[in-house]
């Protein structure tokens, strides 16, 4: 039986568009990220789903207990939906990461470019698309919704769609967005939807 994943990033935070937050401590949503988890959390009680899991990140967890408390179900944190370890990147703003030329070099080949001190875009990706593998084993038929990181999901999604890594920059994913991919079996997978967004 398949299973279906509704990949949502976590809603919006203060620092966003500004820092690199990656895993830095109590990053709390902003009242318009509390607004989307509330949305979220009507759109999926709609849906009908068996379960919730989330990211350790405050961020995620925030986006994640709502949906879970309206569609009385389990809120499972993972490690696997975690977001990258950008490693001495945490914390810094963009404004002064682009002047560094290793960041730029992350955004120009990630299959070649590694975090400082943290983790390449394939280790996430291999981190993400074995978490579904094992989750599809574990919960055939099940309706789950994966609350993580942009970049996270863009890996997974990448993985699916046949395109590497470098191709990061092809889709974007928002905020609150929703990508529902299935896997079915024999481990096939397809993505059903790209960054649906229901919660403005």
């Amino acid at each position: 039986m398949a299973t279906t994943f509704y990949l949502v990033r976590h809603a919006a935070h203060g620092l966003l568009g500004r820092v690199l937050t990656g895993r830095m401590p109590e990053v709390h949503l902003a009242e318009s990220g509390r607004l989307q988890a509330q949305e979220l959390a009507r759109h999926f009680k709609a849906q009908g789903i068996d379960g919730v899991q989330s990211s350790p990140r405050e961020r995620a967890e925030e986006t994640a207990r709502p949906i879970a408390d309206e569609a009385r179900v389990a809120c499972e944190l993972d490690d696997a939906l975690d977001e990258i370890d950008f490693g001495e990147w945490t914390g810094r703003s963009f404004e002064e990461l682009e002047v560094d030329p290793r960041w730029q070099l992350w955004n120009a080949q990630r299959s070649a470019a590694c975090a400082p001190g943290g983790e390449s875009m394939a280790a996430v990706q291999d981190r993400l698309i074995g978490h579904l593998r094992r989750t599809h084993a574990a919960k055939p038929g099940a309706r789950l919704v994966l609350v993580s990181h942009g970049d996270v999901i863009k890996a997974a999604i990448l993985h699916i769609l046949g395109m590497t890594v470098d191709a990061f920059a092809a889709f974007e994913i928002s905020p609150a967005g929703i990508s529902t991919v299935v896997l079915g079996q024999g481990g096939g997978a397809t993505v059903l939807s790209l960054n649906e967004r229901i919660a403005r």
